[in-house]
């Protein structure tokens, strides 16, 4: 796209983000509520898109050195294209009641900060090698997040980030036009400069950035800071070598667009993320020889294309009516609403004259970007409008039950239809992209086994009494706070995180793990003298800050997943830990690792997780410090579970 005049090369994505609040409106554009899964998803994503096989995040050293860079060496620090992990930080509302996400100030505890907003954004400097970082609209604890010169040396000091800070779109001009956190534009520009933020989306620095010059507000090394930073990762992407057609990726162009290879990738993701919620009786999959016909409904059945917020040009995109009719060529359709707000009943009657008619009902309810999407939060978690009565009609006037598809990248509340026994089945679709449909449709049929896993907790109506603005992760039952994500909420659950059903089942062993850790005989791993000897029969903890090295902690699980079923089909496997709870604010329990593995019937399957003691065993502490308690950890493969004892 670049070769042809239609990108340039530095890219504002990932959005990684923690999916705190199943209201909010971008939700959908992150990996989930789960820390850990957002860190994996930010190194993987950062490193593919920035070239996988390139070091990342070292320093420009003299002549030569650009030399050999800037040819793309792959022993130096180029860049096939920049990637920009953002909103740091505890960015995650847009707008609800009197809040706007230009003004907010985000409320948020060292320990929150520490294990739930900022481990995403670690993860993607450190491991990912990040060449950009954009820092968000809100204010953190008072102070405008672009201001925030803190956050910004903890990346560059700690992290090992090597790249450009960029504001978002104009929020360099929220600074003082919204959170009146500065006294003139030349001060909000200051601000910002002297803080780390390089370049801002918009024009307001290139409009007042002069007169804080002329004003003395702005010294001329935060300028040369700020273009360093901008030129050096211009350099790394080969931006002054010369002809781009005669660079490493000179002959890309048109023909490598819309290939096979990425039409199948594009299938393959979206069967992978179909989530199988409910499946009654086994109804589905359903035997297409024997059924002769199919009533689908649904505003958005008959669309051709489901994307959600910066969604690209599909290659060849199909609706789901046009997905399910490859299998069963006779099918009808009716929208039943007029659109996804659902304001009216007069496309009832239609809908339920087709379902009536039909051996299999399939109605597809759900989201759409008119309900969930930047600037714009939902206030409620029901399905829009009229929709669940629509499903209700449906539902009572067959004689049959349905197959329920929802879509949309935020939580639902379906209660009624879990409960509902006349809906057979219930699937999550999300946003499925270009090859959605024939996802779908392969997974109805039998073609595909599902194997997704919610990415986020699916709550009650109930939850929206929840303050949206209140940013604490943990529970409070004193003042009738519930917590947030399943790793701290305390209520009732629609469905719970990582919930996925599948056409067969599952049963786990741990194959190899061991049963005790001592930290003071693993090899270079605890200065002795860090731990008086009384401190060591008395203390429940202790701060990884004490660890010299946790890489001789490191042990691999290994697990045996035995597919139990009749039918052939890949599965997640999730490890979690439960830590013991020596201090306030324990989480109940965390994702440590993941793997998916493909099972074969009736066979069994191994596969391994790295476990990191220093990560995986330990939390954050009130104070905002990491701590690794003593005693029994307990990891956990669904309900199979294995203690590991901590000693000193």
């Amino acid at each position: 796209m670049y070769n042809v005049g239609q990108a340039g090369l530095t890219f504002w994505a990932p959005n990684i983000n923690i999916f705190r609040d199943p209201r909010w409106g971008r939700g959908q554009e992150t990996p989930g509520e789960d820390p850990m899964v957002a860190s994996a998803y930010a190194v993987e994503f950062v490193r593919g898109f920035q070239g996988g096989n390139w070091k990342g995040g070292g320093e420009i050293r003299g002549a030569v050195g650009k030399k050999r860079l800037l040819r793309g060496d792959r022993d130096g620090d180029g860049l096939m294209l920049s990637a920009c992990c953002k909103h740091l930080t505890a960015y995650d509302l847009e707008k609800w009641g009197n809040f706007s996400r230009y003004s907010f100030d985000a409320v948020v505890s060292n320990q929150d900060l520490e294990d739930t907003y900022q481990p995403p954004f670690r993860s993607c400097v450190q491991q990912g090698k990040a060449s950009c970082l954009m820092c968000s609209y809100n204010r953190v604890n008072g102070v405008p997040a672009c201001a925030r010169q803190d956050l910004f040396q903890k990346a560059k000091t700690e992290w090992g980030f090597k790249g450009y800070i960029t504001s978002d779109c104009d929020a360099v001009a929220t600074v003082y036009e919204y959170q009146h956190y500065a006294n003139s534009p030349e001060d909000a520009v200051a601000d910002v400069l002297k803080a780390g933020t390089d370049i801002n989306c918009g024009s307001y620095m290139l409009r007042h950035t002069q007169s804080a010059i002329d004003k003395g507000k702005v010294k001329e090394e935060d300028i040369d800071r700020a273009l360093f930073n901008l030129f050096s990762v211009q350099m790394r992407l080969g931006l002054f070598d010369g002809d781009p057609a005669n660079g490493l990726y000179g002959n890309l162009g048109p023909k490598d667009v819309c290939t096979k290879e990425h039409r199948t990738l594009a299938l393959e993701a979206a069967r992978q993320g179909i989530v199988l919620l409910k499946n009654d009786k086994k109804f589905l999959p359903l035997d297409k020889s024997r059924i002769s016909s199919l009533a689908i409904i649904g505003p958005q059945a008959d669309q051709p294309f489901l994307g959600g917020g910066y969604t690209g040009i599909p290659c060849k995109p199909e609706s789901l009516v046009e997905g399910l009719k490859t299998y069963v060529e006779k099918t009808s359709f009716a929208a039943g609403c007029v659109d996804v707000p659902c304001l009216s009943d007069t496309g009832f009657d239609e809908a339920v004259s087709i379902a009536r008619k039909a051996d299999i009902v399939v109605v597809v309810a759900g989201l759409d970007l008119s309900q969930e999407t930047e600037d714009h939060d939902r206030v409620s978690l029901l399905l829009p409008g009229k929709q669940m009565a629509l499903i209700s009609s449906v539902a009572s006037a067959i004689q049959k039950p349905l197959v329920l598809v929802l879509t949309g990248g935020g939580p639902l509340d379906v209660s009624f239809a879990e409960q509902d026994p006349r809906i057979a089945s219930i699937l999550w679709i999300g946003y499925p992209g270009e090859a959605g449909a024939k996802a779908l449709a392969e997974i109805i049929f039998g073609d595909f086994n599902p194997g997704g896993r919610l990415p986020m907790t699916w709550y009650p109506e109930s939850f929206t009494r929840v303050p949206m603005n209140d940013m604490n992760m943990r529970a409070d039952p004193y003042r009738g706070y519930p917590g947030r994500t399943y790793r701290f909420y305390i209520g009732h659950r629609v469905y719970g995180f990582g919930q996925g059903l599948s056409y067969t089942n599952f049963a786990y062993q741990f194959v190899s793990a061991p049963n005790k850790l001592n930290l003071l005989r693993s090899r270079d791993t605890v200065s002795s003298k860090n731990i008086p000897r009384q401190r060591r029969e008395e203390v429940n903890y202790i701060h990884i800050e004490e660890l010299n090295t946790c890489n001789s902690l490191r042990f691999h699980v290994e697990v045996s997943v035995t597919n139990v079923g009749d039918m052939d089909g890949s599965h997640v496997v999730m490890l979690f830990s439960r830590v013991p709870k020596i201090v306030k604010g324990t989480p109940e329990k965390q994702l440590i690792g993941f793997s998916r593995v493909h099972t074969v019937s009736r066979r069994s399957t191994e596969t391994s997780i790295m476990v990191d003691p220093c990560e995986h065993f330990s939390i954050a502490n009130e104070q905002g410090k990491r701590i690794m308690p003593l005693g029994d950890h307990t990891i956990m493969l669904g309900d199979v579970v294995h203690s590991v004892s901590v000693e000193i």
